[in-house]
């Protein structure tokens, strides 16, 4: 009698390859997407910086990215358009961050290395986490309730801590600390966001993209303000 394979095995099988190959497609136009996303990014930073933007059109450029993900982004993320959302979200940030990088370079004689510094650790860690993930392919979901949570603490911790310094309360330290546990939480969600992507929680490369850059964006810019705190205590 000739063998016949089982149609399940088979079919699990290639059901198994089909999601395989998918999974390795959006990891693929992932990560195109993010590096050009951060060049374009980095940019217009260099844009912000050129024309010296003041401090609270930083501001404003980071509450319009924040509408644009919340309000915007989800309803486009499966349309063209939604490329284009992408890159204006990360182009305001990056153009936010100029008032930023131009008040270290003025502040502290050694700025530029701190801002490279910066740059340089910001990219250990995400190869480092994402190449952990990535070959292990450990799935994180069970941190993304501790993790949403922490983000959310820790935005009402900052503002309240905003408020504070309005009034001209010391709150020098109260900022050091929320840096160093930003750093933390989003480098955690460096992982659980790459997990999602590698075990297929997340299909849409777009919303991935979004989500890893926003990652980056908060690690580099919370490992800058720990250097530079740590500069100006020297």
């Amino acid at each position: 009698m000739a063998f016949e394979p089982s149609p399940v095995r088979v079919g699990g099988y290639a059901a198994n390859q089909g999601s395989l190959l998918a999974t390795h497609k959006v990891l693929r136009n992932t990560y195109l997407l993010l590096s050009m996303t951060l060049l374009f990014s980095a940019a217009m930073a260099g844009v912000s910086m050129a024309v010296q933007a003041p401090y609270g059109l930083s501001l404003v450029a980071s509450l319009l990215s924040m509408g644009l993900i919340w309000f915007v982004l989800p309803r486009t993320a499966n349309t063209e358009k939604g490329i284009y959302v992408v890159f204006a979200v990360t182009g305001l940030l990056g153009f936010g961050l100029g008032p930023v990088l131009n008040m270290y370079l003025k502040a502290l004689p050694n700025g530029g290395q701190l801002i490279m510094t910066a740059l340089g650790g910001t990219g250990l860690i995400f190869a480092a986490l994402s190449g952990y993930v990535l070959t292990t392919k450990k799935d994180f979901s069970f941190m993304g309730g501790f993790l949403m949570t922490g983000v959310m603490v820790l935005l009402l911790c900052s503002l309240g801590a905003l408020v504070a310094s309005f009034f001209g309360v010391a709150v020098s330290g109260v900022f050091l600390a929320l840096s160093a546990v930003s750093m933390l939480l989003f480098s955690g969600l460096l992982l659980y966001d790459t997990s999602r992507i590698i075990n297929g929680g997340e299909t849409n490369y777009i919303m991935a993209t979004v989500a890893l850059y926003l990652d980056i964006y908060n690690i580099f810019t919370s490992l800058l303000h720990l250097l530079g705190f740590a500069s100006n205590d020297d």
